[in-house]
């Protein structure tokens, strides 16, 4: 797995468009950092959720290319729960494995500001592709 390639990529998605930027990579835990600024609030001033709910999204889904050596799976359940309310500045999303089978992976993610307050948490559920042996044609 060639992670210079995989960021040269989503730096041309959805993913540079929210300015998200690699932390750390590894099969046990993913980070991503966000620095967020007026484009990422609503118009009560505050970080919009579906920000949040990306940043973690994206952080698990980068976990399961982690772990399966590059291999992506596909977010089939995303589960959200907003705690505290954030505003402008360093965030970061955290994403760790909780179950794996042959074709899901169960994992779970939260987002921190840059003092530690826990903004949201999160699970999701990410539908693997199937082994090339286990393709019919």
């Amino acid at each position: 797995m060639d992670w210079n390639e995989i960021m040269s990529k989503e730096e041309h998605s959805f993913w540079g468009l929210l300015g998200m930027k690699l932390i750390s990579a590894d099969s046990s835990r993913v980070e991503i950092g966000l620095k967020a600024g007026d484009q990422h609030l609503n118009s009560m001033g505050i970080v919009h959720g579906g920000v949040l709910s990306s940043m973690m999204d994206q952080a698990m889904g980068t976990l399961v290319a982690a772990i399966r050596k590059g291999t992506q799976g596909v977010t089939t359940h995303l589960n959200v729960n907003f705690l505290s309310a954030m505003r402008k500045g360093e965030l970061v999303a955290s994403a760790f494995l909780l179950h794996e089978s042959q074709r899901t992976m169960t994992l779970r993610a939260e987002v921190r500001n840059e003092e530690g307050t826990l903004a949201c948490i999160s699970t999701a559920t990410f539908r693997l592709p199937r082994e090339r042996s286990e393709s019919t044609n």
